[in-house]
């Protein structure tokens, strides 16, 4: 028993001295020795990795702080404070190695113009003016545009002429083009003859075809015809800025909306005939809209014919400037012969084309006719927008159908089609009117419910002098309070839609 028992511890030794010190390969062990799980083997037995050479803090700190030009353009353009997106820009300056470029500054400035900062759009093209990069005179476009937003016409003048300081190059055809576009605009007649002096004395410029367009389309949005015409024979006059469809189609127009059609044909047959400039669709739409304005829906109707006749197939666009013609002179039956015509062509009517049928059908109380034509949108997968509701619900309420008005307004926005506030509001009027004050009622907790409300208090009011009965006058008073209730609680939450 001893004998066995000293057997036992010897063998136990063994395997512990061939566990922790021997060399041999597994194969040898697991052939000399029983195997053991290495759940019992301890942690502390097996070996350890080396550590990683450690980093120094300055190599960690400088890869964790650098910003790269394209992450400084991503933080300010998330940035939503114009002051915290201009600390940034000054921050990443401080980095070793970092200068700024033309995309940096173009971002920043952009940001600063779009929140009305202009005071800081001034430091930082002061700051400009000292650096060496090369700078591309976009920024100074983008720049007009947003001053010509907030009528600061002088300041549009001046970032033109800041393009050659700066980029220091003379400004591109597309700069004054912009420019001037931008004046005639606005109307700035004084500054546009600034600018055209400038042009000619400064830059040497010679007006080419599209700078002669655009002052075409200011003297005729200011009914100067006469000095459009001067203009066109000035143009005529010279061989690098000659007449194009552009120039007709822009003094055609101007004739048309001053009612001076027979000058226009006059002008279309001078153009295909003398100058050989063939005209296309948009061109043959000026006419037909001037005779549409002009009543004249029989003419307009014959160009349509005489387009398509001399190889120029109409679009859609022309059949719904037509159609909105005979529809405007409720004359429903030719609105309708254009229409079918449209789509004999093989021309899809677009949801425009469909809101004018409607609004014709809804104008003449065919409420019905309109629900078809609805119906069709929907099986040829044309998809109807919010005028369309809006023109829809209007006819229904004029007919005095404010279930199916109401039913509208409960179902569509569960289909997934979307209603502004003017939806509710067109059905909400006409309950006024009518005095339907119980289904009055009924809407405005539908609206409330969905985050809309009505016009304003005043009307509130006159719904109180409408009621009668002290029911009515309860209920009101109860929307009233849910309404003021209502504006307390969304109206810092972006949720409220109010006029």
């Amino acid at each position: 028993m001893k004998a066995a028992t000293d057997f036992i511890s010897f063998l136990a030794a063994s395997f512990s001295r061939h566990r922790c010190f021997s060399s041999s390969p597994p194969s040898a062990l697991s052939s000399s020795l029983p195997w053991i799980s290495p759940l019992r083997l301890s942690k502390a037995a097996l070996p350890k990795p080396d550590p990683p050479p450690e980093a120094t803090t300055a190599s960690v700190e400088r890869k964790r702080k650098y910003i790269s030009h394209e992450s400084a353009i991503n933080l300010i353009k998330r940035e939503r404070d114009p002051q915290h997106a201009l600390e940034i820009f000054n921050m990443v300056e401080e980095q070793n190695g970092f200068n700024h470029n033309c995309a940096t500054y173009a971002t920043i400035l952009d940001k600063l113009a779009r929140s009305k900062k202009f005071q800081a759009v001034d430091a930082v093209l002061l700051q400009m003016t000292y650096e060496t990069c090369k700078f591309h005179e976009g920024i100074f476009l983008n720049l007009m545009k947003h001053f010509s937003k907030c009528s600061m016409h002088e300041r549009v003048l001046e970032m033109f002429c800041t393009i050659q300081t700066v980029v220091r190059e003379k400004p591109s055809l597309k700069a004054i083009s912009t420019c001037l576009n931008l004046l005639v605009e606005s109307k700035q007649i004084d500054l546009t003859q600034k600018f055209l002096l400038h042009l000619r004395k400064r830059l040497k410029f010679k007006p080419n075809t599209c700078i002669f367009n655009i002052l075409v389309k200011h003297h005729c949005k200011n009914k100067d015809l006469e000095l459009a015409l001067q203009v066109v024979n000035e143009m005529k006059s010279s061989r690098i800025s000659y007449p194009n469809l552009i120039t007709y189609s822009t003094l055609m127009g101007g004739l048309c909306e001053s009612g001076r059609l027979k000058e226009a044909i006059e002008l279309f047959e001078e153009m295909v005939s003398k100058d050989q400039v063939l005209p296309d669709a948009l061109t043959y739409n000026v006419l037909i809209n001037g005779f549409c304005h002009a009543g004249k829906l029989d003419r307009a109707r014959k160009i349509l014919v005489f387009m398509r006749n001399n190889g120029c197939n109409p679009t859609i666009f022309n059949y719904s400037t037509l159609m909105n013609g005979f529809c405007k002179e409720s004359r429903l039956l030719e609105a309708m012969e254009v229409f079918d015509e449209m789509k004999s062509f093989g021309l899809k009517p677009d949801t425009v084309s469909y809101t004018t049928l409607i609004n014709c059908f809804c104008r003449a109380g065919k409420i019905d006719e309109a629900t078809k034509l609805l119906e069709e949108m929907k099986e040829r997968e044309c998809r109807a927008d919010t005028v369309t509701f809006n023109v829809l619900l209007g006819g229904l309420c004029r007919e005095g159908r404010f279930e199916e008005a109401l039913g509208m307004l409960e179902k569509l926005p569960r289909d997934g089609v979307y209603l502004n506030k003017a939806s509710y509001r067109i059905v909400l009027n006409f309950l006024c009117q009518k005095g339907e004050l119980s289904k009055a009622m009924e809407l405005l907790f539908l609206m409330l419910g969905r985050r809309f409300l009505p016009h304003s208090l005043l009307q509130m009011s006159c719904w109180f002098a409408l009621a009668r009965l002290d029911w009515q006058l309860m209920q009101l008073q109860r929307c009233l309070d849910w309404w003021i209730w209502g504006l307390s609680q969304n109206l810092n939450h972006g949720f409220i839609c109010w006029n």
